[in-house]
């Protein structure tokens, strides 16, 4: 997810709360970020960017995603307030800059950091492209469909179901705490960014999140990337098939259109997809041109 999508999107988010007399506006408005103890010596943190997860226990430190070096560092101080423990593992859900400008942050500082390849190799095309390989920490850790590790009491294994936002994405799970961080494979309620340059599909993305739900259970808690309520980053497996239920309809709509001869320009220009109501924000136009890219390759 691009920054300036974030910011904009947020500044919305705020802006209604405020209109709508939310009590927790205020708060929200006063504090830079979300620090909050979910369960099983499992967090989050929300300030700038993308959603990070946290896990502290006896063992050491557990980070999944870094949001911009501001943000990072603010988690870094909040989480050796907690605890004198190394800091193990930062695990990137994918490559986009609000997840991973932040690792730079824990340079010197994190013994390992973990990716999906594909993750590594958009994060090193896009540092080479913005001339940035100097603010990067790459993953020194790479995985195809599945890694495994064990810190402390708490295992964490990762997911890839094939491309969905990007072509490496991943979802994490904290398995005795069962929170699963899943990327940007959901965005609760927001128009998704559909990142067609680093291999996103919106076909499967509907398939990867109808895996996810089958992996999981009832009890899961999940961190999501995005959401359209600050306050709804965290949800069940229902956010799960509503995000599906999006990509699903989305694709169903734009296949239509194609079918009966629209235009690529009329068919962008719609603003709305028949059969969704909850989706918020900017950026309907992103997946409508995603979905009308991929369906007439």
């Amino acid at each position: 997810m691009k920054r300036r999508h974030f910011l904009s999107s947020t500044a919305l988010s705020l802006a209604s709360l405020a209109v709508s007399g939310n009590k927790t506006f205020a708060a929200m408005a006063a504090t830079p970020y979300q620090f909050k103890p979910l369960r099983r010596n499992v967090g989050m943190f929300a300030e700038q960017g993308g959603t990070i997860a946290w896990l502290s226990n006896n063992d050491g430190i557990v980070v999944v995603d870094a949001e911009f070096p501001a943000p990072a560092t603010d988690l870094i101080a909040e989480l050796k307030k907690q605890s004198d423990k190394p800091f193990q593992y930062l695990i990137n859900t994918h490559h986009h800059g609000d997840h991973t400008s932040g690792n730079i942050s824990f340079k010197g500082l994190v013994k390992h950091v973990a990716a999906h390849e594909n993750s590594l190799k958009n994060q090193k095309a896009v540092a080479v492209e913005a001339k940035t390989e100097d603010k990067q920490l790459y993953p020194d850790i790479t995985y195809t469909n599945h890694w495994k590790i064990k810190v402390g009491d708490e295992k964490i294994k990762t997911y890839y179901w094939g491309p969905g936002h990007t072509n490496g994405d991943t979802m994490i799970h904290f398995e005795n705490a069962n929170i699963v961080h899943t990327g940007d494979l959901v965005f609760n309620r927001r128009y998704p960014f559909v990142d067609r340059k680093a291999g996103a599909s919106v076909v499967n993305w509907a398939l990867a999140l109808e895996k996810a739900q089958k992996q999981f259970d009832k009890d899961t808690l999940f961190v999501f990337g995005h959401a359209f309520d600050p306050e709804k980053v965290t949800g069940t497996l229902d956010d799960l098939k509503a995000m599906q239920n999006y990509m699903e309809k989305l694709v169903a709509f734009v296949q239509g259109a194609i079918n009966n001869g629209r235009t690529k320009a009329d068919i962008i220009s719609a603003t709305a997809i028949p059969g969704i109501t909850e989706w918020q924000g900017q950026g309907i136009e992103r997946s409508l041109t995603a979905a009308y890219e991929e369906l007439t390759l």
